[in-house]
Parts: structure tokens; sequence; C-alpha cells
């Protein structure tokens, strides 16, 4: 077959589909060299006239198949090929959904490509492309499978990311200019949804591009073009020209306000217009845009976010789980009905015709007349059972149907949406499944009904909640259109009131006091709660709302818990009072540890966790973060829990299942209040060595004091991690402000490089003691002050350190400080046990998902070896028949690592000119300093395991064994079985624990 002999053959044809489709794809296929589908014989994998069902239950055919590679539907010459593109849609889920969709009229051949997540891309070949050779080769690619040449070459998710960076940037012109930054972000909002409106067909493409033209034109009037436009969309029966505008009314189009712009910014309006609206993605729409249209999230265009198959965590088996078992046994169940109503169809058809057949031509008597009786009797009663058979099965799909039309899903910290666009495709998902498989066993199609009234937000951020709506809008819209069902009209957007703008926990009573806020019942409670730490909520929030917050949840809510605990315990009070029946949130790694941890044990009380993932990344306003996601239900959820994906026997409230059940774990009082944090800075209140040293060998200050009393060495966590960055800091105490200025150059440092950020801090206390650090640090300088050297551990780390630190150094808020200076603690928390033990109980940090230390959680609870507890004065340990072995283990390990850190012929050690501060280690010479780079207590323990830490491990090992004999116990026992005797010894203690105090040691910067 050549081209001039395919165009001559069908360049007129004017038959019909039935007629033409057979012969025109054979003589395509044998113009383009592929196989016809004659060749697969039983049809399997190639076929004509491949049966299927659409989704509203009518029963058709693809006019060709091919598995993995396209669905072809013919028209004849001239039809409209939309139409044969929306019923490619409505068979495509029962095709395989197949990358291509063909429609052809025989002279017209127009491929879209249907890849999930990637934009569509549309194709038209006329027969005159038939003489061009790489045309012909493209449509040749359609029968590989699968078809990569046409693969598009934009993911949605890059589309997303590029208009909302064009948004973006117009959205920054704007401000810039002066306009309102809420006025701005509806603005673009509404410019976004009428490109997209346009791309979907829903307003007519002619009505944009005039306003565009226009607008080029004279840029001077756009604002008064659009605002026509606007206008025209809010009202029913509205023209432009003589144009009709369909109604979209909405909150979108409540009015006709709109900005003016500049010619260069009808260029970028040119950009954005170019653009594939129809694939936005709605799972990411809603967060990138946000980015660009909120002044104070700018920065994080470009960062990443959370897609839709991280959101599925949580939506699959809070939503998605559940249902699809509803539905598995309401189609079993009418399954079973029409196979029964099948087979008494077979057995009538067939016993009727024989009792029939032996009536015929029967003398009428009495029997007779009574076996017809009998038979017609018969024959009713098998029609009423086959009409109640249908109707029950009917009754059984409208009930399911009905549940996923009332079933509402709420997300009370819904930002953007994308919580809400994913859990309303879920229901619309499940919805269309419903009917298909019920049109596939045979019952009468049914249209999709669930809307965007099936899902319910609360945003405090007004730029974040109307892009929820807007979102959900366009995710309901593309589900419409891709599964071949028609958009809605008429008014094509409704108020969509259900996603609320005002805060989600807090509100006021009639007399003025703060209560928790009300939430709207709902089936199914998902989201991301906002995520600050105790410390840092009145940083935040301010002093008020924070104290506020809290009265209202007391008793309730820790006092030291986590802002995203508020969220968890309104969750557990919708599920307690029946208002809700499953729930799944987004936590911070803390909400296994300390205080709170008990809003879970509380779920855990009145409900029980089903499923959970104890440490997944994730992005927190543009932040890659790790955190916990936590799934939980009635008691009467017959779930099988599963965590991290595999089924377990229960999870715990601290995320773990099997083994030791750590969350009984008790703080005891012998470890109390000498496991202690440094204090936070909340400024710049440390300076370099060098300017330190300078002020320390200045003549005393106007009152006689030297500047040793407020300048201080200092380190961080990455002093220990790595090599010391000789830091100090002015710490003043406790001082009063009038004190404090008499220290000359520290106090004089403060007041230009701390004071005006902690003028603006919301926390009253740092802004009105601005000089001081932002916890003084009393009780650990308490503490250390009748010692020479204090344990010091960092609280986040690869690897669990412990390291000897002179008395006068003051640890940062990133280290904790042990105030004890002897060795043989210094070798016990050193030892694979404590490790152990802290390992299991710490909680998660940052994308590294390093361990946290936490005095309460990791040092307070665990026991030391009888003899040898803390409560006890080092002195004391000389009496202990294994105290010596563990100090000599333990000085043997810190001097070989000293050694090792420090080489003698690398380092040299430089008085300090300050009387009673130890030592400086300084390079020899360049080259030692650059070797020295290398040597940190991090490289040295990723080594462990190699042939290069073969040393450190013997050490260890020596260590380890001195710790076991104390304890009494073997030096090879496992892991596991370590923490159940550690547990065990910890619960034998509790008659003198601290359990559940509020009491959090834990704090940042702001």
């Amino acid at each position: 077959m050549t081209p001039d002999r395919f165009i001559e053959r069908w360049g007129t044809a004017t038959l019909t589909e039935a007629a033409g489709a057979k012969p025109h794809f054979n003589d395509l296929c044998e113009l383009l060299g592929v196989p016809k589908p004659q060749e697969d014989n039983r049809g399997i994998n190639y076929a004509f006239e491949k049966i299927a069902a659409e989704a509203n239950g009518r029963h058709g055919f693809a006019d060709v198949w091919k598995r993995d590679c396209f669905a072809w539907e013919y028209k004849r010459p001239g039809a409209d090929l939309g139409a044969a593109h929306l019923q490619l849609l409505r068979y495509a889920g029962n095709l395989g959904n197949p990358p291509l969709l063909v429609a052809c009229d025989m002279r017209r051949i127009v491929v879209r490509t249907a890849w999930t997540n990637e934009v569509t891309r549309e194709d038209t070949f006329g027969l005159q492309d038939l003489y061009d050779p790489a045309r012909v080769d493209l449509l040749r690619q359609m029968w590989t499978a699968p078809p990569e040449a046409w693969r598009p070459r934009k993911t949605r998710a890059a589309l997303t990311e590029e208009a909302a960076g064009e948004l973006g940037e117009l959205a920054q012109r704007l401000r810039f200019r002066g306009h309102d930054p809420q006025a701005v972000a509806h603005f673009v909002c509404r410019l976004a949804f009428c490109f997209f409106a346009a791309d979907v067909k829903l307003l007519p493409r002619q009505l944009l591009e005039g306003m565009l033209n226009a607008g080029r034109r004279n840029p001077g009037r756009f604002a008064e073009y659009a605002g026509t436009l606007f206008a025209a969309m809010a009202e029913r029966g509205s023209e432009i020209g003589f144009t009709a505008v369909p109604w979209f009314n909405g909150g979108l189009f409540e009015d006709a306000m709109a900005l003016p712009l500049v010619a260069a910014d009808m260029s970028l309006l040119d950009r954005l217009s170019a653009l594939e609206w129809s694939d936005i993605d709605p799972s990411i729409m809603g967060t990138l845009f946000e980015r660009g249209l909120d002044p104070s999230k700018r920065g994080q265009l470009g960062a990443h976010y959370t897609d839709r198959n991280t959101i599925e965590r949580i939506v699959g088996p809070v939503v998605r789980r559940p249902l699809q078992a509803e539905w598995a046994k309401a189609r079993d169940r009418i399954q079973a009905l029409l196979t029964e109503r099948a087979a008494l169809r077979a057995e009538a058809g067939a016993g009727a015709a024989e009792d029939l057949k032996a009536l015929s031509g029967a003398v009428v008597t009495a029997e007779s007349v009574a076996k017809r009786k009998s038979l017609a009797r018969e024959a009713e009663r098998r029609r009423r059972r086959d009409i109640a058979l249908l109707e029950e099965a009917e009754a059984i799909l409208g009930a399911y149907l009905r549940r996923l039309r009332q079933y509402r899903v709420l997300d009370p910290a819904c930002g953007s949406g994308n919580f809400l666009y994913v859990a309303l495709l879920t229901l619309k998902d499940l919805e269309g499944d419903a009917i298909a498989e019920a049109a596939a066993l045979g019952l009468p199609g049914r249209m999709c009904e669930v809307g965007p009234e099936a899902v319910l937000g609360i945003e405090l951020n007004p730029y974040a909640a109307e892009l929820a709506r807007v979102s959900v809008w366009i995710g309901h819209i593309q589900w419409a259109r891709r599964n071949g069902y028609p958009v809605p009209h008429d008014p094509v957007l409704r108020n969509l009131d259900t996603v609320e703008c005002r805060d989600a926990v807090l509100a006021t009573d009639a007399n003025g006091a703060p209560v928790p806020a009300a939430w709207p019942a709902a089936n199914a409670i998902v989201g991301n709660p906002p995520f600050l730490g105790d410390k840092v909520m009145r940083a935040g929030l301010g002093d008020d709302y924070t104290s506020r917050l809290r009265t209202a949840f007391a008793g309730r809510v820790p006092g030291a818990a986590d802002l995203v605990c508020f969220w968890f315990e309104k969750a557990r009070e919708a599920l307690t009072a029946g208002t809700a029946e499953r729930v799944g949130l987004v936590a911070t790694q803390s909400i296994r540890n300390g205080a709170s941890r008990q809003v879970l044990e509380a779920i855990r009380t009145t409900g029980r966790i089903f499923d959970a993932w104890d440490d997944e990344p994730w992005t927190i306003e543009g932040a890659a973060v790790r955190v916990a996601l936590v799934c939980f239900g009635r008691t009467d959820s017959d779930d099988v829990p599963h965590l991290d994906g595999v089924p377990v026997a229960e999870v715990r409230a601290d995320l773990t299942a099997g083994g030791s059940d750590l969350t009984q774990a008790r703080r005891l009082a012998a470890n109390r209040g000498l496991c202690l944090q440094g204090p936070v800075k909340v400024g710049a209140f440390d300076v370099p060595g060098e300017t330190a040293r300078t002020w320390l060998a200045e003549p005393p200050n106007p009152n006689g004091r030297p500047n040793t009393d407020v300048l201080r060495p200092w380190i961080n966590g990455q002093d220990i991690t790595r090599r010391p960055s000789d830091r100090w800091i002015i710490d003043f105490a406790d001082m009063p402000e009038r004190q404090a200025s008499f220290y000359l150059r520290p106090f004089a440092h403060v007041i230009v490089n701390v004071k005006p950020a902690r003028d603006r801090n919301r926390d009253a206390q740092r802004r009105e003691r601005w000089w001081r650090l932002g916890r003084s640090g009393g009780e650990l300088r308490a503490a250390v002050a009748p010692l020479s050297r204090f344990i010091a551990t960092p609280r986040v780390a690869k690897h669990r350190l412990f390291v000897w630190c002179p008395a006068t150094t003051l640890p940062d808020s990133r280290v904790y400080a042990v105030a004890r200076d002897d060795d043989c603690t210094f070798g016990i928390l050193h030892s694979r046990f404590h490790e152990a033990w802290a390992l299991a109980l710490a909680s998660r940090h940052g994308v590294g998902n390093d361990p946290t230390y936490n005095n309460q959680t990791c040092f307070e609870t665990f026991p030391f070896p009888e003899g040898l507890t803390l409560d006890q004065p080092a002195s004391s340990q000389s009496h202990h028949p294994h105290a010596a072995a563990i100090a000599q283990a333990a000085r043997a390990l810190v001097e070989a690592r000293d050694r090792w850190l420090n080489p003698p012929e690398w380092v040299e050690e430089v008085a300090e000119t300050i009387p009673g501060l130890p030592p400086r280690r300084m390079p020899r010479n360049v080259k030692a300093a650059v070797a020295l780079k290398a040597r940190t207590l991090t490289n040295l323990y990723n080594a462990r395991g190699t042939p290069d830490g073969a040393w450190l491990d013997l050490l260890h090992a020596d260590l380890d064994a001195a710790v076991a004999a104390a304890y009494g116990w073997p030096a090879d026992l496992t892991q596991g079985d370590a923490i159940a005797r550690l547990l065990t010894l910890n619960l034998a203690r509790a008659g003198s624990a601290i359990i559940h105090g509020d009491r959090a040691d834990d704090e940042d910067e702001d």
C-alpha cells in the first residue's frame, strides 16, 4: 500500500463508521508495515471491536484495541472526533488504560496521550502527512508497546511548577506597585482559572484571547476588559459581543475586580496562556501557587513539595481502604443475587419449555387445567423472585453509592487543598469503579454524583483557603473530563462554603473565655497540621494566643506538648463523640516522646492506631523534614494494624510494635536534674575566640570587675562531632540590665547585634530581657558549679557520642550536659547498653534522620547498674566491685580517642593568658591544619566495623564487657534482650519514678 493509493481510496470515501473501520485500519497497517489485528487469532492482545463497558453501565466496544498501545474509535468522515474521544475515555478503564487514545474519521487521525501524571499531547494527522517519512514513522511508533516515542516530555508536576513560577512573578510585580496582597491573590487566582476553563472548553477560547489581544493593544484598559469578562462569568445568560458566556458563579467571581497591568505583564500572560492548563496538577498546584501569592512564602519558590503519592499514605488507609472493603462486601452480595437470578432464568426457560411441550396437544382435562395453573403460578413466582433479586441487588448498590455521596472528609488545617483534592478524587474513583463493576455484573448504569461538597476544610490563611477552593474545583472538572462524564454547568462553580477561613483550634465563648474551636461532623479527618515545638509557640504565635490556647485545652493537652497535638486531641474528641469515624494526621517526630506522646496515649485509651509510619520524609513550608504519619479510629474498627506498611499485632503510642513496650518506661528519681540542656541564645551572643580574648585582656570595667565574669568558652553539637570552632559566648546569666551594662564591650555588642531582633520578639520575656540568653541556664550552672568537668553529648547526632568538657564551658541548646565528673558514669553512658536504650527511645531529626537524644526519655529513664545509680555520690563507687573496671575502660577509650583526634606531632597546646582556662590545641603548621580537618569523632565512629576502626571496636568491647559485668549480664547479650532487661529494671525501680511530668528541657532558637 502506497500513500497515493491510500489517499485515492480514502480521500473521498463516504462509508459509514461500521462499513469503513476495518478496511481503513487494515489499509493503514499495510501502509505502515505493521501487523493487523487478524494476526492475533484469539484477540487477547490486539483486536477489532474489543468489548468494553462504560462506567455508566452501557456496553459497547472500541473499534480497534492493542494492549499497552492504543484504543481506536472510528467515526464517519467529517464527524465530531471530540465525541469519539469522550467515548474512548469512558471505555479506557476497562481496556487497561492504554497510553494512546485515537479518534479517526478516515481522513483525519487525532492521537491523544493518556499517561498518568504527564501532560496530555495531541497530534492530528491528515492524509497529506502520509508523504512525510517522519510523520509516518511517528504513526508507526504507536504499535510499539509501550509507545515511548509518544510519551510527553513534560510531567504535570513540571507544568504546574512552571505555571506557579509565572503567576508568582505576576503577583510579585503587582504587590511591588502597591496593590493589596489579598486583592492580588484573588485576581491572579481568577486569571489562573480562566486559563484552565478555556483549555477545557468551559470558557470559549475566543473570549480569553479577545481579552488578551485587547489588553496587548491597550494595556492601560486591561482591568476594564478583564472586569467585563469576570462580570459576565458571574451572571447567568451573559454575552460578550455575540458570544454566550457560561455561568460560572462561585465565590471566585463574586465581583468584577481586576487589577491594571502594563505591557510587560501582557507578555507574561501570553506565556501563561500558552501552557497546557487542562493538565495542571491540583495535588501540588495549591502549594506551589501559594508560595507565589503569599508574600510571606515567596522565599519557598523552587523548594520541594509533598506529592500525591505521599499524601496517599494517609488518605489510603483512612478513606480508600475501608470504603473499598465495604464495596467488596456489597459487590459479593450483588454478584450472589445476580448469579441466583441468572440460574433462576435458565431453570425457568428450560423447565417451562418442556412442560409446555408436554401439554401441547393434550386433551383438556381437570388435571391438565390444574397443571397449567400450577405452571402459571410457578412462572409468576419466578417472575417476582427475578424482580426481587434485581431490586435487592440495585438496593445494595444504591446504599453503597449513597454512602459515598454522603461521605465527608475534613481537613482542619487544609492549607491550599492538597489533601482535599486527593480525598475528593479518592471518593470519585471509588464511585466510578463501583458503578462500572456493577454494570459489568449486569446492573443498570448510574451517573457519578460525588462532588466538591464531599470535602470540608478549615484554614486560617486566606490565600491558602482560596487556593484550596480552586484546587478542588479544578480537580473535580478534570476528573469528569478524563473519565468521559459531562462537566458541571449552570453554574460551573457552586459556592464552596465547605472550606472555611478561620482558626481550627481556638475560639472564644460568649463571655470572652478561650474554648476549643468547633469542627463540622465528618466521616474522616485527614491533614497536615502546623508544626511548632512547645518552646517556640510563644515566639511564633505570641504570648496571648499561646496562653489562651493552652487554657482552652487545659487537662487535655500537656503544657509542654507541640502545637500539632491540639489537632490530634480535637480529632480524638470527634471520634469519642461519634462525629468522625477515622483520622489520619501528619505529626512531628517528637509526638512519639515526652509530653507530646500523651495525646497518642489518650488516643489509645479511647481508640486504636491502625496505621502508622514512624519516620517518613515530608515537606513543611518548603523544607525537607522527617515526620510521623498516624492513622487512628475507634476501638470497634476491624483493620489489621500496620506499621511502616507491615502488618503488626498493635501499634503503640511511641509508634513501635513488637519487642519491648518502651512506652511503659518511667523517669527515675535517681536521674532527675542531672542531664540538662544548654541555654538557648536567641540572638548573636557568640563571638570568635580572637574577639573574646581581646575583651578579656582589657582592664577591669567601671564596676571593677573583669569581662571573665560574662565571657565563657562555648560549644555546640558540631564542636563535638567535628572540630572545635573556638567560639565564646556572652552570658549575663540573671543579671539585671544595670549590672550587665557595666561590662562595656560585651554589653555594647549585645545592644548592636542582639537587641534589634529581640525588640521584635513575640515572647514578652525575651523582648523585655533582651540582654540575657533565651534561657539563663541557672539550673545547669548550679549543677556543674562543684565540678571540674562535665559530660557532654549532642542532642542530634549520627552516633551517640560523649565527651568531657571543662566546667568553665557553656554548652549550646543543642548539647546536653550531664553533671557528673567520674569516669564510671561516663563509661556506662558510652556503653552499648545505654546507646541501645537511647536509640530505642530517641526521636528522629531532619532530612538526615539522625537520632535525637532527650534528657527525659533517654537519660532519666535509663536504669544504671545497682550500686552505681546517680543518687549515689561518685565517691561511693570505690566500694563497688565493677566501678574501677568501668572507669579504667572509659579512660582508656578517651585517651586513645584524644590521641587520634589531636596527635602531638600535629597539635601543640598553647596556654591561655587568662587563669583557670585550659590550654588551646593549635595545629603546628598549615599541613597539620589541613590533615586535622578529617580527624573528627563522626569520621572516627564511621570507621567502626572496618579495619581502620578495629582498635576503637576493641576498646568499646572492653567497656561493654565491664558494664555488662556490673549488671550481672553476659557480655554477648543481644540488643533486644538488653533492652528487655533494662525495661524490667526500670519498672522495678518505678516506685520512685516521676511519671508523665510536663517538664521539657528541649528548646531551640526561634
